[in-house]
């Protein structure tokens, strides 16, 4: 089946979540280092976790049968430390993951992650635990992110989200996505190129 990835403005996501539990979890965990010699990435999706899904044999999150299919992942303080490797959200994006909601983001992991399109909302300690217990309790549910709310709800339970001014105004007018933007202005870059005197001079 083809993936699809973020296009435009993201003002809503919806799906069923799993977590990944534990502070610090760096961008090593999410996509060893021998990956980043891949000329794509579109495989990466597939190493997400690579060495501690092998330790766990089939036990860790990302390999559970529940949380196929998972687009939204519920994690802890200071996700994506480490190095500044854009692999790491790619990584996460091409297993499927749309959304994260934690206590707290790296900001370089957080900046990659908004060039792609994933949101990354952070919440109090309490509440993100609180989250995990009820995706724990019930994978299947099925919960509502809603940016103009910065919330997310599973119908019964509504949690408040935090976002940094910018982060929301670039995800909400669709200006996260600087390669549809520069596609949008294919015509006037043309033309604005074709009238740079220092080009014209040379004719």
């Amino acid at each position: 089946m083809k993936q699809e990835f973020p296009k435009g403005e993201i003002k809503s996501i919806k799906g069923r979540s799993f977590s990944i539990k534990g502070d610090d979890i760096d961008t090593d965990r999410i996509i060893p280092a021998r990956f980043l010699k891949c000329v794509s990435f579109s495989a990466l999706g597939e190493q997400v976790f690579a060495d501690d899904r092998k330790e766990l044999k089939g036990n860790h999150p990302f390999d559970l049968e529940n949380n196929k299919g998972a687009n939204i992942l519920i994690v802890n303080d200071n996700f994506g430390c480490g190095s500044s490797r854009e692999h790491a959200p790619q990584a996460l994006m091409r297993w499927g993951i749309r959304l994260l909601v934690g206590e707290s983001f790296a900001e370089i992991f957080f900046g990659n992650c908004l060039a792609l399109g994933i949101p990354c909302l952070t919440a109090s300690k309490k509440e993100i635990i609180k989250i995990q217990k009820l995706v724990d309790e019930n994978p299947k549910q099925i919960w509502s992110f809603k940016l103009d709310e910065l919330s997310i709800s599973n119908q019964k339970e509504t949690i408040k989200l935090n976002l940094e001014e910018g982060a929301y105004k670039m995800l909400y007018s669709g200006k996260w996505d600087a390669t549809s933007q520069l596609l949008d202005e294919e015509e006037r870059i043309k033309k604005i190129f074709k009238n740079l005197p220092y080009l014209n001079n040379f004719k």
